[in-house]
């Protein structure tokens, strides 16, 4: 009988995790197919300085999202997926963390304002840079970490539909010639605005949550345990959103539309494993089910390494299907780039899901600290040497993410993770 209750037990968590990453893989699958339809029609009418304009606008964005997020998708959910049957705990974890989000969004905005008035490469372009930080208002409204937490993924993937269809159809409208970029980041607002709200919509209409203030010493404890995470989740926009930075700052807009486009491809690479890192974070949490896990990772990985390969041979082609001709540097970028891809993916896997699952949050944060520390001495030294480019800024993420997984490994071997039954 015990072993009938186990067996039901374990069909039902297969079930559940088999519903959550079958939402969040079709969020991913549409995530994948309006870009290809909206960046190679972006390339052709703005050009690949236009783009590249609006791609430094988005990446300086990227650290202001990181900063009003402040680790919050990966401590909040582990807190409502432990809670989550509490729900005056929940009211308190939704009403804490809405709070502070609040509060940093306006030290953002401060922030981004007395930049922009500083410098002149940023005050040149002001306008773009306000309407882009919608993004970042609508962000920081959406709650992915208690629907993670929540183990209801597929609001995610409702809410990130909208936004993405509102995006995609209004670029076909309004986007006609070059002088049009300017609608561009406007557009993009307005889509993570309109999810944003209908997201705290639905969470205070189906799941009984109550926003009110916390106590001062509640916040300040929320804010505290999610510091680590918040670090860590620094840490790795330094050798993502940071290249693009960088470029943007030592070379120009036309070189960074060169990387951003190769750089895009790379990164939905990446994101094609998200819906399972994302699936198998809060149930290893949850559950500490190894044995579930190692069997998914290993057919992760060898499934990368044939895709990885293939894409290689193919980069070329690619690159000119889909953004068109003239554009053999981003081809190049993207091989570099691919190469990266064979380490990186192991490295996701191993570690929110795994390691911060099993409560080695420390191996998890610090390889990415650690490797940031890495790719910002690299770029340093590139810089005084007068050789940042676009090559070898890409050959320095692959240097950065073999170090991230190395240290990720480390910490496995180490306490004999792997070998839990």
């Amino acid at each position: 009988m015990i072993r009938g209750i186990q067996s039901i037990k374990s069909n039902s968590d297969s079930r559940r995790l088999l519903e959550n990453f079958f939402s969040l893989s079709v969020l991913q699958g549409i995530n994948y197919a309006l870009p290809l339809i909206t960046l190679p029609y972006l390339v052709r009418v703005l050009g690949p300085e236009k783009f590249g304009l609006i791609s430094f606008a988005q990446a300086f964005m990227q650290y202001f999202s990181i900063f009003t997020d402040y680790g919050f998708n990966l401590s909040a959910t582990r807190e409502i997926s432990i809670q989550r049957e509490n729900k005056e705990k929940v009211s308190e974890i939704f009403s804490s963390v809405m709070i502070i989000k609040f509060i940093l969004l306006i030290l953002s905005w401060v922030i981004i304002t007395i930049i922009i008035l500083s410098f002149e490469k940023f005050r040149r372009d002001w306008l773009i840079y306000y309407l882009a930080f919608g993004m970042v208002i609508g962000q920081a409204m959406f709650p992915v970490w208690f629907f993670l937490g929540m183990e209801k993924m597929k609001y995610i993937t409702f809410l990130n539909v909208i936004a993405r269809l509102i995006f995609t159809v209004s670029i076909f409208v309004f986007i006609r010639k070059t002088s049009d970029y300017i609608y561009v980041p406007l557009l993009n607002s307005l889509g993570f605005l309109t999810s944003g709200f209908l997201a705290i919509w639905i969470i205070l209409r189906n799941f009984n949550v109550k926003i009110y203030i916390p106590q001062l010493g509640v916040l300040i404890k929320y804010l505290e345990d999610s510091t680590q995470f918040f670090l860590s989740r620094v840490s790795v926009s330094m050798y993502t959103s940071t290249n693009t930075f960088v470029l943007g700052l030592f070379t120009n807009n036309k070189v960074v539309g060169y990387y951003s486009i190769a750089e895009k491809l790379y990164r939905a690479l990446q994101q094609l494993y998200y819906p399972l890192v994302n699936t198998l974070y809060p149930y290893v949490a949850h559950k500490k089910n190894i044995h579930i896990y190692r069997r998914i990772f290993k057919f992760s990985i060898l499934t990368n390494i044939i895709f990885v390969f293939i894409l290689l041979v193919i980069s070329n082609h690619i690159i000119e299907i889909i953004f068109g001709v003239g554009l053999e540097t981003s081809a190049k970028v993207l091989r570099i780039l691919l190469l990266s891809a064979l380490v990186v993916v192991p490295s996701i896997l191993l570690g929110y899901p795994f390691l911060a699952a099993l409560g080695f949050t420390n191996y998890a944060n610090l390889s990415v600290i650690l490797g940031s520390i890495l790719h910002l001495l690299g770029l340093g030294i590139l810089s005084v040497l007068g050789a940042i480019n676009i090559y070898n800024v890409a050959f320095m993420v692959i240097i950065t993410e073999t170090f991230v997984l190395t240290f990720r490994l480390y910490g496995i071997i180490k306490h004999r993770l792997w070998r839990i039954s």
